[in-house]
């Protein structure tokens, strides 16, 4: 499994739970993980379901959110192959908050929360992995609140695409749209296209329909750093 780990394009920094694992916890909770197949738009979870596992993607890439009264989906992370979600709800055995789709066709591993349990209870070393992650993850939202506080858009969409991009080759081509940036940092979309603009002027990025291709890392952390 180590080498898809954070292949795909993702949106977050923070390592996900199951990739801290060592290979052979991996590969053990791979043993009895059904593989589930999914077409582009198609949900993968619910909020509100019970939580009796977490799952893995393989490939393609999927939407984390919550969908609105309106029947919008609202995103607020992008998870490509080697990600995994669904363990904060499995571990505090609460119902998921978030609604999942596919943003891509997928294919995904469903790892039930028995087997997590055991390979826990064999190998009660790893939680210390799991709890130095979940900081990780804290962290990240803390930066992030930190950033809607200050009103900092320009820095936190360059930091967005430099993350979608950082395994990437130059120059590097995001599939993502005004609007899912927008949704992702809790923007407008005004706000964004203003700091694509800005961006594309500084030299860090162009712009295409659908796509935004990264040519600068200079110069996107350049503006990561202005307040």
């Amino acid at each position: 499994m180590s080498d898809i780990l954070q292949f795909d394009p993702r949106s977050l920094s923070a390592p996900m739970l199951f990739s801290v694992l060592e290979p052979d916890h991996q590969a053990s909770l791979l043993t009895n993980a059904p593989k589930r197949q999914f077409a582009e738009g198609a949900i993968i979870q619910n909020r509100g379901e019970k939580a009796q596992g977490f799952y893995l993607i393989e490939t393609g890439s999927v939407a984390i959110g919550q969908f609105l009264m309106s029947g919008d989906f609202r995103g607020v992370a992008l998870l490509g192959a080697g990600d995994s979600w669904g363990e904060l709800a499995m571990l505090t055995e609460r119902p998921r908050v978030v609604d999942a789709i596919a943003r891509t066709d997928c294919t995904v591993r469903f790892i039930g929360e028995s087997d997590f349990d055991a390979l826990v209870a064999r190998e009660p070393a790893i939680m210390r992995k799991l709890l130095v992650a979940l900081s990780a993850q804290l962290q990240e939202l803390l930066n992030v609140m930190s950033g809607i506080r200050r009103g900092s858009a320009m820095p936190r969409v360059a930091a967005m695409l430099n993350t979608l991009a950082r395994n990437m080759t130059l120059p590097a081509q995001i599939s993502i749209t005004q609007q899912e940036l927008a949704e992702f940092l809790g923007l407008t979309r005004a706000t964004v296209n203003a700091a694509l603009n800005a961006l594309s002027e500084a030299g860090a990025i162009t712009r295409g329909y659908g796509a935004i291709t990264v040519v600068s890392r200079v110069s996107l952390e350049e503006e990561m750093l202005q307040d």
